[in-house]
């Protein structure tokens, strides 16, 4: 019996395993922050360029977000093939998650970028020739990224107002066009497409926004291979691992495609949260150990979930950015001024 329990437990190990094909981190940041003197060491205190940790670490695939036209040219093409460029020289794989506007794109904030047209007839077209050209770029310059992100965290619509979920035939029709875009470029093999949205644990949103953006006709299922989602623990307290695997489950089984977690967090410092913390997850401390569990335990969830196979940590090494936007102090996966926290090798259990 004992020897029939280690093969079950050796086995469950393996599929959590098998099931993550990705494990990555967002550091989109990271030229950013070396130009403002932050450097990188290991938990050993060897200083090392961000890559090589994250490589060490169990990372295999890095998140780029990238805006059209920025005032200071940080996150625009140029910027992401450097940085891309960096990635491919250890083996790291790319993921492109196109904000379409200048600079944040959220539920918040979508904006056309400056000097793109706002009719949806222009605006679809720009927004083809746009991606085309840009993945063309990566082609050109060696890289061919292993996921597309067409949009970020779009739960109110891309391109605003053109593309507002008030409209959802433009909505639609704009996400086509992008994929469109996607798959006429020169990028071989042809990259996975992802539509992402934010509150991944909330089903009902995730089922309305799709019933409506495939029931309006221009977006085909076709059009895209992933279902993205946002998993945040310190914006509502809603967000329990209970309800994710309700939501991720439901997705997986109402549409069949692959599904990743786009982007969590977790803090190792929250002395005054702006919200309570999902019921399910206060057991878990702030700290490096805490983190390690949280991604652990997002990442037994995506096992159980048909085709669920990426974790991405959002920014874990901005350094002059520690709190990530929440209310919590730090959720970095390094320490002030660049030491590799013990959590960061969580990667290499996943």
């Amino acid at each position: 019996m004992m020897l029939v329990n280690l093969v079950l437990a050796l086995s469950s190990l393996s599929a959590v395993n098998a099931a993550l094909k990705y494990k990555g981190v967002d550091w989109s940041s990271v030229i950013v922050e070396e130009k403002a003197g932050i450097s990188y060491t290991t938990t050993s205190g060897i200083t090392e360029p961000l890559e090589k940790i994250l490589v060490e670490s169990g990372v295999n695939t890095v998140r780029q977000r990238v805006w059209v036209n920025p005032q200071d040219g940080n996150y625009n093409l140029d910027y992401n093939l450097k940085l891309a460029q960096r990635a491919k020289a250890v083996g790291l794989d790319v993921y492109v998650d196109f904000h379409y506007s200048d600079t944040w794109a959220d539920p918040g904030h979508q904006a056309i970028p400056s000097g793109w047209p706002t009719n949806i007839d222009d605006l679809a077209w720009k927004l083809y020739n746009y991606t085309l050209d840009s993945l063309n770029a990566f082609a050109a310059a060696g890289i061919s990224p292993t996921i597309v992100s067409i949009g970020n965290e779009i739960r109110s619509g891309l391109l605003l107002p053109t593309g507002s979920t008030s409209n959802f035939n433009n909505l639609a029709r704009l996400l086509h066009s992008a994929s469109a875009g996607v798959k006429d470029s020169k990028l071989s093999p042809q990259p996975r497409i992802m539509i992402h949205l934010d509150n991944g644990w909330d089903w009902n949103t995730q089922k309305n926004w799709y019933q409506s953006a495939l029931k309006a006709g221009p977006l085909a299922t076709s059009d895209f291979d992933m279902m993205g989602v946002s998993y945040y623990p310190f914006y509502n307290s809603g967000a329990t691992l209970s309800n994710l695997k309700t939501s991720l489950t439901n997705m997986a089984n109402e549409w069949g495609k692959e599904i990743v977690v786009a982007e969590i967090n977790w803090p190792t410092s929250c002395k005054s949260p702006a919200y309570s913390f999902p019921s399910d997850l206060n057991s878990i401390p702030f700290s490096a150990d805490g983190q390690t569990t949280f991604v652990k335990k997002v990442a037994d969830v995506l096992a159980g979930v048909k085709n669920g196979n990426g974790i991405f940590y959002w920014e874990p090494a901005w350094m002059d950015n520690q709190g990530l936007g929440s209310s919590c102090e730090s959720n970095t996966m390094f320490s002030w001024p660049g030491t590799e926290l013990s959590s960061l090798d969580v990667f290499k259990a996943i």
